[in-house]
């Protein structure tokens, strides 16, 4: 027909994603066949750390909330920033970290957390930290340790239920690794290049380059980074506490005016000795101080509440020994003495690990198998997380004292399959 130019045809195949993939997947069996093939024992390594890190990966709330860090102590100035975030924010004990968060403490500021093995990091004042790991395989081996930048940091490892399980310490340039049930003091000072860690009990290795050096109870291993030179001594122990005895309560008519009696037990090569009485287990508010050179000291002043008390060994050449286990003591006022609020109205097993959530009074003061409870809200509701604990049958005391002297004890029968 007149002004009619030639038919252009246009054909085209419609290709779905699903097709694209069916061909992509095929491209990837066709490509690990021939892999296979050539070197079989390639693929299966790869496929190997493949399936551990999809194993090892949370799947849901609650392991995301095992494998997360928690404050059990808190006074003072503590802040923490995320490993995603450019900000500050004051820590509280709801806040958790993960891989990376920095926490820094000012002045007055302590913190204790406690990781996913039951390893307590104490971080003292005037310190940054970074966490390194918090990670625990299908297996149960566990893998925890921070970072120091600046400051002092203590550490206490428990009981671990696979002997692969690692807690480490990182400072400066040298790492440490402490071995189970083992407990050590880190201080590293950035402008000095002084670093040290003393271990108080059990041992540990600490690794600076190529060098390994094995560290046992009450010794020092002293490193210089900018010299590189690392020395090793022996350290004093600090003495054995015996009076008023660990979360003895002292019932006395007027607890200000009594005299509380103090005593411990002699440590050879020790000229003095430090007693120091705070209001709070990490020692950051001192209710009272003194040096005496006997094993025993009697001090007054005190208001009724709980005291956790501490003493030092000092030697001849004014060395200091690291303190020793703090006792809790617990002062009534006779006359005031009565009954208090305290129930437990829930557990929960997360693994070994016990959580106990229950109500006391407003102010009042928990003591749960021998350890504070921090986590007292103002209304009296506490929650609260016990270390690991072994298989068997576990009794769970919690005891309770309010702010007029009342006391209550309630026990708890767990059983960990």
């Amino acid at each position: 027909m007149k002004g009619k130019g030639p038919t252009i045809e246009v054909q085209w195949t419609t290709i779905t994603y699903r097709t694209v993939a069916m061909y992509a997947l095929l491209g990837v069996v066709i490509i690990c066949a021939g892999v296979y093939v050539a070197r079989p024992d390639w693929l299966n390594r790869t496929m190997d750390r493949v399936s551990h890190s999809l194993g090892a990966a949370p799947t849901n709330a609650g392991a995301l909330a095992q494998n997360q860090a928690r404050f059990v102590n808190l006074d003072g100035k503590v802040e923490i920033k995320r490993a995603n975030s450019v900000t500050w924010e004051n820590a509280d004990y709801r806040s958790t970290l993960d891989r990376g968060d920095l926490v820094r403490t000012g002045d007055d500021g302590a913190a204790r957390l406690t990781f996913v093995d039951g390893t307590t990091y104490t971080i003292k004042a005037n310190s940054f930290v970074t966490v390194e790991q918090n990670y625990i395989d299908r297996d149960q081996t566990t893998s925890v340790g921070v970072h120091i930048s600046s400051g002092a940091v203590d550490l206490a490892t428990g009981t671990w239920p696979s002997p692969r399980s690692r807690a480490e310490v990182s400072f400066a340039n040298a790492r440490a690794s402490l071995n189970q049930n083992s407990r050590a003091a880190v201080r590293t000072d950035p402008v000095s290049s002084e670093n040290q860690i003393t271990v108080s009990s059990g041992s540990a290795d600490m690794q600076v380059g190529n060098q390994h050096v094995a560290i046992g109870e009450w010794e020092r291993v002293t490193y210089n980074a900018s010299s590189g030179s690392v020395a090793k001594t022996t350290v004093l122990a600090p003495p054995s506490l015996t009076a008023p005895l660990n979360l003895q309560p002292l019932i006395e008519e007027d607890p200000k005016k009594t005299a509380v009696h103090f005593a411990w037990a002699a440590v050879p090569e020790a000229v003095s000795y430090n007693l120091r009485v705070s209001t709070n287990s990490m020692f950051t508010r001192i209710a009272s101080e003194k040096v005496v050179t006997g094993t025993s000291a009697d001090l007054s002043g005190f208001e009724p509440g709980d005291y956790f008390w501490s003493v030092t060994a000092i030697d001849s050449h004014k060395k200091e020994s690291a303190p020793s286990d703090a006792f809790k003591f617990t002062l009534i006022n006779q006359s005031k003495t009565e009954e208090m609020l305290l129930e437990v109205d829930n557990t929960e097993l997360h693994g070994s690990v016990v959580e106990l959530v229950g109500r006391t009074e407003p102010s009042a003061a928990l003591i749960i198998n021998g350890e504070a409870v921090a986590d007292i809200r103002p209304d009296g509701h506490f929650r609260y997380f016990t270390q690991p604990l072994t298989r068997g049958s576990h009794e769970i005391v919690v005891t309770g004292q309010n702010r007029r002297g009342g006391t209550a004890i309630k026990r708890v029968s767990i059983v960990i399959p």
